[in-house]
């Protein structure tokens, strides 16, 4: 029998963790609770997680200073829960490196369906690793799709988000094809398009500051204005 995945629940509130908890149990995953930072470390300490679902608002260290400091040594798949419905804190939030995020007040339905997303997409891109290696080059860099790989023409390893990954992998499967902002989001999320969610342009914004010379002149990842994005640079693919 396959192993249950293991969801982390990390929320201050003891009602609202103990409704996640307990409807996410009845759809057979693993589940264990944390109040706190110190409670999640205890956990990831002692056992394997597949994702995490952290609420923002946290008394002492809040859910984005624990996303600041679980991406400097994790890529422990994350989704924001909050009852904020700031702009700021779901951009700030994708910034940091998360996967997802649901606001407050939201089904459990709808949570659910998200993290088997976010976990579909993991499992996607664990499968892939081990098949036919492929090496994708441009302008001296080399991304490893199946290692989720990028590294820098002078040799540098440069580690990237979830996110970031899927989104560079989908415009270099079509390099000098302008792709719409909501196609790219369904490459990284799969959901319904929201014509105000920035999570692309955030993306875009995370991936110039690592690959491009000037951000602020991009060679790469080019922005059709009215459109979408493309992948501007030639592209050599081998496996």
């Amino acid at each position: 029998m396959a192993a249950r995945q293991h969801v982390v629940v990390v929320d201050d509130d003891p009602v609202a963790r103990e409704s996640i908890v307990g409807y996410f149990e009845q759809e057979g995953f693993k589940v264990s609770d944390a109040e706190s930072y110190a409670g999640l470390k205890a956990i990831l300490a002692r056992e394997t997680v597949d994702l995490l679902l952290l609420d923002i608002r946290l008394q002492g260290e809040d859910g984005l200073t624990i996303m600041r400091e679980l991406r400097q040594h994790s890529d422990l798949a994350v989704i924001l829960v909050t009852g904020r419905t700031e702009e700021v804190d779901r951009v700030l939030g994708l910034e940091l490196g998360a996967d997802d995020y649901v606001t407050k007040p939201f089904s459990p339905r709808e949570l659910l369906a998200r993290a088997r997303t976010v976990l579909r997409r993991l499992a996607v891109a664990t499968a892939q690793a081990g098949k036919g290696e492929q090496v994708i080059r441009f302008a001296g860099w080399r991304f490893e799709p199946d290692r989720r790989r990028l590294t820098a023409p002078g040799g540098e390893d440069v580690r990237l988000t979830r996110g970031e990954f899927e989104l560079l992998a989908a415009l270099l499967r079509q390099p000098g094809r302008v792709m719409s902002r909501d196609s790219l989001l369904d490459e990284i999320s799969h959901r319904n398009w929201d014509p105000n969610d920035r999570t692309i342009d955030v993306l875009v914004a995370r991936l110039r500051r690592k690959i491009e010379v000037d951000p602020t002149v991009p060679r790469f990842i080019v922005t059709e204005h009215g459109v979408g994005y493309v992948f501007a640079e030639r592209v050599d693919s081998s496996s």
